[in-house]
C-alpha cells in the first residue's frame, strides 16, 4: 500500500484522513455526519470516498453507540479494583461501574443496572488469596448478566474462575493478572484482551450496521487508538505529554509521563501500581448532550457560569469547553475517591509535562487557545499545572490516525505526529 485511510466513526461525526505511508503526509481529510440512525457504513463510505480512499486501505476505530462500557469487579477498592479501573480506562473503555469485595445480590443488581458491555474480573495478587475471585466468578455465573468477562486476576485461581463462567455459557477471556504483586501494575495483557472482546462481541452488538462488514473493519475503540497515538508522541518527544479532548458528550484526558524510579519503588509507591500512560473519561462533561453535566460540575467546582448561561451560542460553546476541560484536568490530576471519606487514588503529577495538546470540535474551530489558557491558568483546582509546556491544537485530528497506524506503519505514524 502507498496510502492508508484512517477513519474514526464517532457518535456525531465520522472523520477520515488519508495518509501517504512513505512520507506520513496527510493528503486528504473529510468529516461527515455519522449515519447511526440507519447504517454507519453509509457515513463511513462517504467519508472514505471524499478523501479518495478504497476499501482495502482502511484503518477504522469507533466510539459510535456509546463506545465500550466496562464494569470492574475486584477484590479490594484501594488495590485490585483500583488497578482494574486504571487498566480499563487505558483500554479505551468508559468505566461505568466498579465493585469491590464479595458480590452480594444487591451488588449484582447495581452491576446489572450499569449496563456494561464487558466485565473485567480481577482480584488477588498471583499466589495470594483466591476466595473473593472465585466467589465473584460464581456470583456472575448465576446472575442474569450475559456479557463477556475478561478474567485478569490471581494466576492460581483464574482458570477455575473461568470454568465457573463458561459452564454457564458466558464468553470468557483469560489473561495475565493486572496486579501480579503489590505495587506492580501490568496493563498490557488485559488491555489487549478487552480490545479483542470489544471487537468480537461489542461492535456487532451495538446494531450500528447490518451485516458483518463494519465489525470486520473496526480495529479499536477510538480512545484506545488515541492513547496509542499519545504514547507514540511521548516516545518521540521524550517528554511528558498531556492531551485534553472535549466532545459533545464526554471529555477525555490523556497523560503520558516519564517514569520515576522513586515513585515506582520508593516508600511512597502506589499499592495499586503506577500507570505512566493514562486516560480518564468524564462522562458528565461535554458541550452538547453533556452541557447540563458541565454546568452542574462547574457549580460544584465554583467556576463562573454567567457566559455559559447567557452568552451567544459561539461564546457559550467556548466557555462550556473551557469549563469541561478545566474540571476534567482537575479530576485527572487529583485522582478520585472510591467512596465517601475514602482517600483519593490515581492522581497525576503533571508539573513536568512539556507538551499540551487540545482536541475536539470547539478547540479545532477557533476556541483552542481560549480553552487551554483557561486550563493552564487554573490556580484554584487543587492541582499543579505544567509550568513550561508548549501548547498545540490537533487541528487536523491526527492523534487517532497515528494510533491506528502505530503498529503496522510506525514510521508513517511518527511522521504524522511530527506535524503537531
Amino acid at each position: 500500500m502507498t496510502a492508508a485511510v484512517c477513519v474514526d466513526v464517532g457518535s456525531t461525526y465520522t472523520k477520515a484522513a488519508r495518509i501517504d505511508l512513505a512520507s506520513g503526509e496527510l493528503t486528504g481529510r473529510a468529516e461527515v455526519p455519522t449515519t447511526s440512525a440507519t447504517d454507519v457504513l453509509a457515513g463511513l463510505d462517504a467519508a472514505v470516498a471524499a478523501v479518495g480512499g478504497s476499501a482495502d486501505q482502511l484503518y477504522v476505530c469507533s466510539s459510535a453507540g456509546g463506545g465500550l462500557r466496562l464494569a470492574v469487579v475486584g477484590y479490594e477498592s484501594l488495590v485490585t479494583a483500583e488497578a482494574g479501573h486504571r487498566v480499563g480506562l487505558s483500554a479505551g473503555a468508559q468505566v461505568v461501574h466498579v465493585a469491590a469485595g464479595p458480590l452480594t445480590g444487591a451488588a449484582v443488581a447495581s452491576l446489572r443496572a450499569a449496563r456494561p458491555d464487558v466485565i473485567l474480573l480481577v482480584g488477588g495478587t498471583d499466589g495470594g488469596d483466591s476466595s473473593v475471585l472465585l466467589h465473584n466468578a460464581g456470583r456472575l455465573a448465576t446472575s442474569r448478566l450475559r456479557v463477556p468477562v475478561v478474567v485478569a486476576g490471581n494466576a492460581s485461581a483464574r482458570s477455575d474462575a473461568a470454568d465457573l463462567l463458561t459452564g454457564r455459557g458466558i464468553a470468557v477471556t483469560v489473561t495475565a493478572n493486572v496486579l501480579p504483586k503489590i505495587g506492580v501494575l501490568d496493563p498490557g495483557p488485559a488491555r489487549a484482551a478487552i480490545r479483542a472482546v470489544f471487537l468480537t462481541h461489542v461492535i456487532g452488538g451495538k446494531k450500528l450496521s447490518r451485516g458483518r462488514r463494519f465489525a470486520s473493519l473496526v480495529r479499536a475503540a477510538t480512545p484506545d487508538a488515541v492513547l496509542a497515538g499519545v504514547e507514540l508522541l511521548a516516545d518521540l518527544t521524550g517528554a511528558g505529554v498531556l492531551v485534553v479532548d472535549v466532545g459533545g458528550a464526554t471529555t477525555d484526558v490523556y497523560s503520558a509521563l516519564l517514569p520515576d524510579a522513586e515513585a515506582e519503588n520508593g516508600p511512597q509507591r502506589d499499592v495499586a501500581g503506577t500507570l505512566w500512560r493514562s486516560r480518564t473519561v468524564e462522562g458528565d462533561l461535554g458541550v452538547a448532550v453533556g452541557a447540563g453535566g458541565t454546568v452542574a460540575a462547574a457549580t460544584v467546582e465554583k467556576l463562573a457560569l454567567s457566559t455559559i448561561e447567557n452568552g451567544p451560542s459561539a461564546e457559550r460553546d467556548r466557555d462550556l469547553a473551557a469549563a469541561a476541560a478545566t474540571i476534567a484536568l482537575r479530576r485527572h490530576a487529583r485522582g478520585h475517591s472510591p467512596g465517601p471519606g475514602r482517600p483519593r487514588t490515581g492522581g497525576r503529577d503533571l508539573r513536568d509535562v512539556r507538551l499540551v495538546v487540545g482536541s475536539g470540535g470547539v478547540l479545532r474551530h477557533g476556541g483552542g487557545g481560549y480553552v487551554l489558557n483557561a486550563v493552564l491558568g487554573d490556580t484554584a483546582g487543587g492541582w499543579a499545572a505544567p509550568a513550561t509546556a508548549r501548547v498545540v491544537i490537533d487541528e487536523r485530528y491526527v492523534l487517532a490516525a497515528a494510533g491506528l497506524l502505530a503498529s503496522d506503519h510506525p514510521q508513517a505514524a511518527s511522521a504524522l505526529l511530527n506535524t503537531l
